[in-house]
């Protein structure tokens, strides 16, 4: 055994020299030398099949910081002797970067030496400017600024004087000026608009727009009103009026629409349509001038051709066609359409051309046809009998109504038995009232009593019950008759 032991020392060394991997088989229970070996091929063939990755690719470069667009209706909301406060729109474009923020920026009007309102950006769409010197004249711009910069400047229409607005500008439109303002052609035209503002609002007018024709229109300020004046009113004056009242940067407008109306013209044209019996057709077109205001009606008048005379037959006439009745048999008449609107009726006419005879031969009447209507109707018994209770000896009568066509026959019945001309019963019908009176009943006279109505459509019947009291005299009443 000890010369063994030196033999199989050296066998466990040669394969820990090999790799480490060796040694890892040789330290397992039960494995053999070899394994290792033969094994060590089997784990090197997956890493002589190289898998090929692509390089990576390099990332998109973000797109370059924009500034935004110009801040919008940069306007002045107060202003007073130390401070001055305005307002702005965001702008239109903002873009990938979006926005940081607004400066706003200040300078005397004639210097280009702009102070920061505020040393760090505002987000709200409004700024106040505090420690302001009372008269100076201030220009303010507004910049949007973003990872991409500033944006173009927003800036006031005009310079704001910074001093103390007493009175707001306001206009006090009358309420007979706030609808529209109506005046006939030839009116002299005289309207008061009051105003507050302080110091003085400078006021100015525009027509449709545009500046006022100051040789037809004339304006007159004072501090409290501005009068428009026209001395004799045409129909093109008629336009929409506004007035502007100003003090500094703050402002007041109101609008007044005029409306210079008169007479409307005649008909285009009017012409005789149709004649016939004692009646005539006319039909007209409206006018080309309407007098500059809607078209209230119509005055349709004629005129017999012997007498010449003019009579209105139709006014305030609203439609385009008309039709002339009770004209006279064997005369000629001649038509004419008058327009009327809100001024009044047209001062000309339109008169028919051709002449409307009315003749005295070729008219038959002929009398309308009217259908036969069919009133056949079955027995209906409108009023029924009614239970009834008499007394011996005393007359009694049963009541009720029928209706039909044709006249039904009436039948009575008295437990269902035919009364027929029993000279106790007496049986009348009178326009559908129905009776039958029995004289002095007896007790035996009582039962169920029934009428029965018939005619060629069909049959009703109605039933009552009739109870017979005897009168019941008591003992002592019997002792005094005998």
């Amino acid at each position: 055994m000890l010369a063994a032991t030196p033999a199989e020392a050296p066998a466990p060394a040669a394969p820990a020299t090999d790799s480490p991997a060796a040694d890892a088989d040789a330290d397992a229970p039960g494995a053999d030398a070899d394994v290792p070996s033969a094994d060590a091929p089997t784990d090197a063939a997956p890493a002589e099949v190289a898998v090929v990755e692509e390089p990576p690719k390099a990332p998109t470069p973000p797109p370059p910081a924009v500034p935004t667009s110009t801040p919008l209706d940069v306007s002045v909301e107060d202003v007073n002797d130390s401070s001055l406060t305005i307002t702005w729109k965001p702008p239109e474009i903002i873009g990938d970067s979006g926005l940081d923020g607004y400066a706003v920026e200040y300078c005397k009007d004639g210097t280009s030496d702009w102070v920061a309102a505020q040393e760090e950006l505002t987000p709200a769409n409004r700024c106040c400017i505090t420690k302001l010197t009372a008269g100076d004249l201030l220009l303010v711009r507004v910049v949007a600024v973003n990872a991409g910069g500033r944006s173009e400047p927003g800036t006031l229409a005009q310079p704001v004087p910074i001093r103390e607005v007493v009175d707001r500008p306001r206009i006090r439109m009358p309420r007979a000026l706030r609808s529209r303002c109506v005046k006939q052609v030839g009116e002299q035209i005289n309207l008061v608009v009051p105003f507050l503002g302080k110091p003085a609002p400078v006021v100015s007018w525009l027509k449709d727009g545009q500046p006022l024709d100051t040789k037809r229109v004339n304006i007159r300020n004072s501090d409290k009103d501005s009068i428009l004046f026209i001395r004799t009113g045409q129909r093109e004056d008629s336009g929409v009026y506004e007035m502007t009242v100003k003090v500094d940067s703050f402002e007041d407008k109101a609008s007044l629409t005029l409306q210079i109306v008169e007479l409307p013209g005649p008909p285009s044209s009017v012409k005789l349509v149709d004649v016939w019996g004692f009646n005539a057709a006319l039909e007209w077109t409206p006018p080309k001038d309407n007098g500059n205001t809607e078209i209230t009606g119509y005055t349709i008048q004629k005129a017999d051709r012997k007498t010449g005379e003019w009579f209105t037959v139709l006014e305030n006439y609203h439609r385009l066609t008309a039709t002339i009745s009770d004209l006279i048999m064997g005369n000629s008449y001649c038509f004419r359409v008058f327009v009327q609107n809100r001024v009044g009726m047209s001062e000309s006419s339109a008169v028919t051309k051709e002449v409307a005879t009315i003749q005295k031969t070729g008219i038959v009447y002929k009398p309308p046809e009217y259908q036969e209507h069919n009133f056949s109707e079955a027995p209906r018994f409108t009023t029924p009998l009614s239970d009834r209770a008499a007394t011996v000896g005393y007359t009694t009568k049963l009541l009720c109504s029928v209706r039909g066509c044709p006249k039904p026959k009436i039948e009575w019945l008295k437990n269902q038995m035919i009364i027929g001309d029993d000279p106790k019963f007496r049986q009348i019908s009178n326009q559908g009232i129905c009776s039958l009176e029995i004289r002095k009943p007896c007790s035996f006279d009582g039962g169920v009593y029934t009428c029965r109505a018939k005619n060629a459509e069909g049959e009703a019947a109605v039933s009552c019950k009739l109870e017979v009291k005897q009168i019941i005299v008591p003992e002592s009443d019997k002792h005094k008759g005998k």
